[in-house]
């Protein structure tokens, strides 16, 4: 028995000092875990320098600024001549652009003028007709007899009126001006964007609103309205005298690519003859055209009232049957006139003819030009000649050659320049 305590003693001994060494390894264990998952990383050793303290210039006596050099822009100064150009071409564009609204508002309203005129004028005209021709089926209509001679008496006054005036052509001229005030403006406003404008710029402005005002008059009446019935057909002109309109270079920086300026003797020849072809086809034919339609409408403008005072006389002297015939007449000459506006086609052929010329005045002036340096670029010219004449460069050499050629064979070209109209 007492071996057998002893050994329980030894055995729980033992099994408590194994309990106790397991439970301290299993701390370490733990508290090594832990160290190792909340291990903090070593910072780096930061070295902090203090600056050092610099005595002022005081306590050395240096009480005197050192000297700094003043760097001097040099500003631009615009000239004053420069500066009044440029008020001044600003100034002729504001007029340029009322120009252009005003006559874009006289257009309109004597657009309108065309149209009530010609349905009122014939409305009269039908109405006094069918009185008339009711007034022919018995003896006792005096009172269908004496309101149609009214009538006609009424619309024969106004149909010379009309005639005179020719509200189709004016509104045509209204139109032309509008394009050709906003081509001034868009000319002034280029130069304005391009270059400082000179003196030369402004006069030049000045002289072609000047032209313009006098080609497009705004007065119905009077010697400085257009005559609607010259004796012979007359091309429009809305720009200054040859000398003023002649082209010259103002830029003397401007290089060109060649040494003739885009200039060939070549060229020369190809734009005399192209001016050849203007002047024999293009012109002639629009002043043949014009000549025609001259006629026409003059022939139409005395057959209306004509007409209705035939009408006039024939109701009030008891032809009520002339009357009537005489007043349908009328009311298809007026509108043959007026609703087809032979006005507005003469105006636009007065225009065209117009175009041809100074174009020819163009190239003829640029050719007077001795020195070839003060010329527009060459290239540049031809490009703007082809574009007014609708044809492409090589269009435009061909014309001039085939002209070249029927001038030494002794033959005609029938070939036009322009493909436009």
């Amino acid at each position: 028995m007492a071996s057998l305590q002893a050994s329980n003693l030894i055995f729980s001994s033992s099994s408590s000092s194994s309990s106790s060494s397991s439970l301290c390894c299993s701390s370490r264990r733990f508290n090594n875990v832990i160290s190792a998952a909340i291990s903090v990383p070593k910072l780096p050793k930061i070295s902090f320098s203090t600056p050092k303290m610099i005595p002022s210039r005081e306590l050395y006596g240096l009480t005197n600024p050192i000297p700094i050099e003043k760097i001097v822009v040099p500003i631009q100064k615009h000239d004053r001549n420069e500066e009044c150009n440029v008020k001044a071409l600003y100034a002729i564009l504001e007029a340029v652009c009322d120009r252009v609204e005003m006559h874009n508002n006289i257009g309109e309203q004597r657009n309108n003028w065309n149209t009530l005129l010609l349905n009122s004028i014939n409305m009269i005209t039908l109405t006094a007709s069918t009185m008339a021709g009711v007034a022919a089926t018995g003896d006792s209509h005096l009172g269908l007899k004496l309101s149609s001679t009214l009538l006609f008496s009424a619309v024969t006054g106004m149909m010379v009126m009309v005639n005179k005036i020719q509200p189709s052509q004016l509104a045509e001229e209204q139109r032309n001006a509008v394009r050709l005030f906003k081509q001034l403006q868009r000319e002034i406003e280029t130069v304005i964007a391009l270059r400082v404008p000179c003196e030369e710029d402004v006069k030049e402005a000045i002289e072609k609103v000047l032209a313009l005002d006098r080609a497009y008059p705004l007065p119905l009446l009077g010697s400085k309205m257009i005559e609607k019935f010259p004796k012979t057909f007359e091309t429009a002109t809305w720009w200054p005298s040859r000398q003023h309109h002649q082209r010259k270079n103002r830029d003397g920086r401007r290089e060109s690519r060649k040494q003739s300026n885009g200039w060939s003797e070549e060229m020369e020849m190809e734009m005399r003859e192209i001016v050849k072809v203007l002047k024999t086809k293009d012109t002639e034919d629009y002043e043949r055209l014009g000549n025609l339609v001259l006629k026409i409408n003059k022939f139409l403008a005395i057959s209306g009232p004509l007409l209705t005072g035939i009408a006039a006389v024939g109701s009030f002297s008891g032809s009520p049957s002339l009357a009537a015939a005489a007043g349908a007449l009328a009311a298809v000459v007026n509108s043959f006139e007026h609703g087809g506006q032979v006005g507005m086609v003469l105006e636009m052929y007065r225009n065209c003819g117009g175009v041809f010329k100074l174009l020819e005045e163009s190239i003829e002036s640029t050719l007077d030009q001795s020195e070839v340096e003060k010329r527009e670029n060459g290239e540049m010219f031809e490009m703007e000649v082809a574009l007014k004449l609708g044809r492409s460069l090589s269009e435009l050499r061909d014309l001039a050659r085939k002209s070249s050629y029927s001038c030494i064979e002794g033959t005609q070209n029938e070939e036009f320049a322009s493909k436009l109209f």
